[in-house]
């Protein structure tokens, strides 16, 4: 039996449109203002907005061997609660996505765990080069390189390597982007001056602007030298923005990039109240940068907005600056902060939606997906105007916190179709199917 959502406010493709969607079969099957259908269920949108699944390009979901933090099922729950319906993952994981039988024992999990639709990245060491060059980018959105050391010491310091990499690389090459030397040596710096006890405002000082620009930098030259398809993540500084151009559309582009939420809603400021909770890597830098990236995410300078959701224990938190580590959960809030955002008139609903859904398909040419379209699979989501506060009790990740608690949010997702299937309705999950392997049109 399919499904009818009936009077919606459609937003999709840079239109706003009251409608119908008819959903048979995972998939969209007809659009149209008014759809009637006997023997389908029904759901009755009341004038909220609908739009395509979020697909989030870069997330920490901690499983297999970090589990204490998260795991694929409780982190993908959480993202269906925000009106995520496709994620891609990270290798930093222990072990860590070196090998293709790893990626496959990824991939099973997620088969049998996941309530979105999902895709792992296959990580880059100095010394898996062999394996890098097997990687099916048919089922794999691409090869993570951790550029600057992060959670999981997957650091790529050897521009040998780096070099090899890049000339011989023929899929998509994701970048974490800070240079380690200069981190290093702001480190320590920093332990001169306050010994071990370092504020947590000294961040943005220690993971430097100057240490993210010297990195992105490095990585667009040599993805320009070997054509490279190379797509920058998180990047949190003004300068970084002129690497980027806006005069060549998104099916075009050879260089992306992306920018996190946090990066678009925190600054330095923050730092005296929420320490260790808004620390990320790379840091959440000045109120100048900040409106640099707004600035650039409008004019297409950046063209992905993601989560880099990296949950930890709120006991690994709440240590002094050198041991809390760095990450935060967002995926359950994600989209809920990009509507604030809008209502704050940061953004258009008809920006927010190509940020957020088309640009991640058309960027990692994912089939079928992140567009309303007949034929297309039917990951959707409901959104109203309903307010409700963030706190302990609603927070679905497994780490049990959030960076916004004690916020009121100014909308609230009320239903989450992955595959036509409605996973999520008003706080209730259904759990009885999984999320889908993404694939690739490569």
């Amino acid at each position: 039996m399919g499904v009818i959502i009936k009077n919606a406010r459609i937003v999709n493709e840079g239109k706003k449109f009251e409608g119908d969607i008819l959903i048979e079969d995972q998939v969209i099957s007809k659009i149209a203002s008014s759809i009637s259908i006997k023997n389908h269920s029904l759901v009755d949108a009341q004038g909220s907005y609908l739009i395509p699944g979020v697909i989030d390009d870069q997330v920490h979901f901690r499983e297999p061997g970090l589990t204490h933090k998260a795991n694929i099922f409780s982190e993908s729950r959480a993202a269906v609660a925000g009106g995520i319906t496709s994620y891609m993952e990270m290798p930093n994981t222990q072990p860590q996505t070196l090998t293709h039988d790893l990626l496959k024992q990824k991939i099973k999990i997620g088969k049998n765990t996941s309530l979105a639709n999902f895709s792992f990245f296959f990580g880059a060491s100095n010394d898996n080069i062999d394996e890098v060059l097997k990687v099916d980018f048919k089922i794999c959105p691409g090869l993570k390189i951790f550029m600057g050391s992060s959670t999981g010491n997957m650091l790529v310091d050897n521009f040998n390597t780096l070099n090899n990499i890049f000339s011989k690389c023929d899929g998509l090459i994701a970048t974490h982007c800070e240079d380690e030397q200069t981190i290093r040596n702001n480190i320590s710096l920093a332990k001169r001056k306050f010994g071990e006890d370092i504020p947590f405002n000294q961040h943005p000082i220690i993971r430097s602007r100057e240490a993210c620009y010297k990195s992105s930098e490095l990585a667009v030259n040599l993805a320009k030298k070997y054509n490279t398809r190379l797509h920058v993540l998180h990047i949190s500084t003004k300068e970084e923005l002129k690497l980027f151009s806006n005069q060549i559309s998104l099916q075009d582009k050879r260089i992306t990039s992306e920018v996190c939420i946090h990066h678009l809603t925190f600054c330095d400021d923050d730092y005296e109240s929420l320490g260790p909770w808004i620390k990320w890597n790379p840091a959440v830098k000045t109120v100048e940068d900040r409106e640099a990236l707004w600035k650039g995410l409008l004019d297409n300078h950046l063209d992905i907005i993601a989560s880099d959701h990296a949950p930890h224990t709120i006991d690994e938190k709440k240590q002094k600056y050198l041991n809390a580590p760095s990450g935060g959960p967002l995926v359950q809030h994600s989209l809920p902060i990009m509507l604030d955002h809008m209502s704050d008139g940061k953004i258009k609903i008809e920006d927010l939606v190509n940020k957020m859904s088309h640009a991640p398909a058309i960027c990692f040419n994912i089939e079928k997906r992140g567009f309303i379209r007949e034929g297309y699979y039917a990951d959707l989501v409901l959104f109203n105007n309903n307010k409700s506060e963030v706190t302990r009790s609603n927070i679905f990740y497994k780490c049990g916190w959030s960076p916004f608690e004690g916020k009121i949010l100014k909308h609230e997702i009320s239903h989450t179709f992955v595959n036509g299937n409605l996973v999520y309705h008003n706080g209730k999950f259904n759990e009885e199917k999984m999320g889908s392997l993404l694939t690739f049109k490569r």
